[in-house]
């Protein structure tokens, strides 16, 4: 049975914007949307590329490496040349304490 766990006890993390954390040497993703936060794989499923250091426009994240798109809520690959979506993960926001199901 899947269980949340503290993927970060500080947060802060303005809308349109992405971070980067670290849970058991597995890198997740986490972008606010509209004050909602989703999570995903921190490597785009092209190159490994970090798509949080990408761009976020609405819900969909961009690679920096090689333009992939991505969308952050489903993890649908919305363009290439990325041929597989990426992983995503419910997240849970309590205050400034992030948590992530596993």
């Amino acid at each position: 049975m899947a269980a949340f766990v503290t993927l970060a006890a500080d947060v802060e993390l303005e809308q349109g914007r992405l971070a980067s954390f670290e849970l058991s040497g597995q890198r997740i993703a986490v972008a606010n949307v509209d004050g909602t936060f989703w999570g995903l794989d921190d490597a785009c499923t092209h190159r490994q590329c970090s798509l949080a250091e990408g761009t976020l426009e609405g819900a969909v994240v961009t690679c920096p490496c090689h333009g992939s798109r991505f969308d952050v809520t489903t993890g649908e690959r919305m363009r290439g040349p990325a041929v597989r979506p990426v992983r995503t993960y419910p997240l849970r926001h309590q205050g400034r304490v992030l948590e992530v199901e596993l």
